[in-house]
């Protein structure tokens, strides 16, 4: 099982051109992540693929022992080995993007989405016969 852990702080960039008065401000703070298994032999945690993103930023839970026979909130659970080629595991993590600017010109930009693959070898599925 691929478990997900991960903390995303808010970003915060600024700009200022001092000779005009003018000076700006973005931030970006995460605000959902999806995983995509790449694979129908997959269940991702939770079923939809949405996973919750935690008061704090973090986005799921470390493993401890004794945790072995819990669901996770956040990842996959793969049912087949790859024989061969990987599965190509996709997160989408997506920011909500807001700034403010001189004369305390709030505003909103769409939200951006970033994605990547990551190759998931599985290589052995245990499973009990009776």
């Amino acid at each position: 099982m691929a478990r997900a852990h991960a903390t995303f702080k808010e970003v915060r960039v600024s700009a200022e051109l001092p000779e005009a008065g003018v000076w700006a401000e973005s931030t970006a703070k995460p605000v959902a992540l999806h995983l995509d298994p790449g694979t129908e032999y997959a269940e991702p945690l939770p079923a939809s693929g949405d996973c919750a993103i935690n008061d704090d930023g973090s986005i799921g839970t470390l493993f401890a022992r004794g945790d072995a026979h819990r669901t996770p909130p956040c990842g996959v659970r793969y049912l087949r080995a790859t024989g061969g080629r990987p599965y190509q595991l996709k997160a989408s993590l997506t920011w909500q993007i807001t700034w403010r600017g001189s004369g305390d010109a709030p505003g909103n930009l769409p939200d951006g989405t970033f994605e990547t693959t990551q190759d998931m070898t599985v290589q052995e599925i245990q499973a009990v016969n009776r």
